[in-house]
């Protein structure tokens, strides 16, 4: 299935999965996926085996909308979010040690976990991890149906930095929750900061990070939330890039860059666009896990159903033996929103191909 640091992964927003493929009703809930890890544990892990068992050899904790704030919304104490956050690693190691016993030829270093920490948008209500509407002091504004919203502090340094400080200490405080148990830690092979919408937000997790295995994934599309000024010009994907890996101020630089829960179609001018970025830096991992289904309607905050010609798995793959002819030889990729294991089996499948 893999070969030369290129892996198929199980990199899929469990969410989806376990509303899709094991009829769980999570959606519009504080806790999203999270919420398995205290109601049906035992479903989780075989979430996890069935992609496993379909090729994959990374697996995605259950923890992309889990924060002390999401578990306090959902009624539960400080104690038992820490519990559950921590519990959704052990669930996923119990899944890599359970396949490796029934597939001896298969080793638990062979499979790995990535710690799954959606951006501070992905507690609020509504959900903007998409949007980066964030309140105060992590934005200029909260969220408004009356109002114009906006992500940009315009000319206030200070209101800007307040927010990167803010926005460091949410970030840091859910890690430590993870990082101060030995145990927990010990199982997490590398941390997946997915669809973070803000280049500021970006800088943010990188103040917080030191040392550790990491890959941040922004919020890829045409254009990104954030704008330059209040109603003014988008960031585009190689600015966003640069914040990610830029060396400025010392800031530790991640492991890998990613591009998750976008269509399949965006992925091309997306890549090349970090290519460009990246140009004559050493190349981290590439990350591609793009959502599977026929798109996402914004209009009906609905996912559209795939079209018959579908051809998912087979143009991933393309793309994948693309990127690393291209020079990107540590690549994992997968599937993000409406994946399931089906999905990732013939993905497998197609990049196997000759």
């Amino acid at each position: 299935m893999h070969s030369a640091n290129v892996f198929c992964a199980s990199f899929v927003r469990l969410g989806t999965t376990l509303e899709d493929h094991f009829h769980l009703p999570i959606s519009h809930t504080p806790l999203w996926s999270a919420r398995i890890i205290l109601d049906a544990p035992d479903t989780l892990q075989q979430a996890h085996l069935a992609f496993l068992e379909a090729g994959s050899r990374v697996l995605l904790t259950a923890t992309y909308q889990a924060a002390f704030e999401s578990f306090e919304r959902a009624g539960y104490s400080h104690e038992i979010a820490t519990e559950a956050m921590r519990n959704a690693v052990r669930i996923a190691d119990q899944a890599r040690h359970q396949f490796c016993k029934e597939h001896l030829d298969v080793s638990p270093k062979d499979i790995h976990i990535a710690l799954s920490l959606g951006p501070f948008g992905a507690i609020l209500a509504p959900m903007q991890d998409f949007g980066g509407i964030y309140p105060p002091p992590y934005g200029p504004r909260a969220h408004s149906d009356s109002e114009q919203n906006t992500t940009s502090f315009g000319n206030d340094i200070e209101g800007k930095n307040n927010s990167i400080n803010a926005l460091t200490r949410f970030h840091e405080d859910r890690l430590r929750v993870f990082t101060s148990d030995k145990e927990t830690w010990d199982k997490v092979d590398f941390v997946a900061f997915e669809t973070v919408p803000l280049v500021r937000e970006v800088k943010a997790i990188r103040q917080v990070m030191d040392n550790l295995r990491e890959i941040v994934s922004p919020k890829p599309c045409g254009k990104y939330p954030e704008t330059r000024q209040p109603g003014g010009d988008h960031f585009i994907a190689s600015e966003v890039a640069i914040a990610m890996i830029c060396r400025d101020d010392n800031m530790t630089v991640p492991s890998g860059i990613g591009i998750n829960c976008t269509a399949l179609k965006f992925i091309p001018e997306l890549l090349h666009e970090f290519e460009w970025a990246v140009d004559g830096n050493k190349r981290p991992f590439l990350v591609m896990h793009p959502n599977g289904g026929g798109g996402f309607d914004l209009s009906t905050q609905a996912f559209q159903e795939p079209e018959e010609s579908d051809r998912w798995a087979e143009d991933l793959a393309s793309l994948v033996k693309e990127a690393k002819g291209r020079g990107w030889n540590k690549i994992i990729f997968g599937g993000c929103c409406k994946t399931g294991p089906g999905d990732i089996k013939a993905l497998g499948a197609a990049f196997s191909e000759e």
